[in-house]
């Protein structure tokens, strides 16, 4: 062996070496940096979630004059029979108003068909 392919064998393994003790620095680094992330996650996390929160029981708001249920039932079904009697009387009403203007357009067919030309011919 040369003294230069000597010199040049030990400068390839400083080389390597100066890019394994980076690649060893770049490593260390970025488990720092996944280490720091994680610790603000952790405590981002106990901000948001606190553990020691106050635990409240909840309970159900019933007004002093409410209805029983089967009461509210009772005055649905009276608003709707209430609606259908209406309904019905609206239509006996309507009927009969059109009884009348047939009876009334009939009259006045007749008249005009057969009354008034027999005026005109006088």
């Amino acid at each position: 062996m040369t003294s230069e392919s000597v010199g040049v064998g030990v400068a390839s393994r400083r080389e390597a070496r100066r890019r394994h003790r980076q690649k060893e620095l770049d490593r260390r680094e970025r488990l720092l940096r996944e280490r720091e992330v994680e610790l603000r996650f952790r405590k981002m996390e106990t901000n948001i979630h606190p553990t020691d929160a106050a635990f409240h029981q909840t309970v159900k708001h019933q007004p002093e004059n409410s209805q029983k249920p089967w009461m509210q039932k009772v005055i649905l079904g009276g608003k709707l029979f209430a609606l259908g009697v209406v309904a019905l009387v609206v239509v006996r009403i309507a009927s009969v108003v059109a009884g009348f203007l047939i009876i009334a357009a009939l009259g006045w067919m007749s008249y005009k068909l057969f009354l008034e030309s027999k005026n005109n011919n006088l």
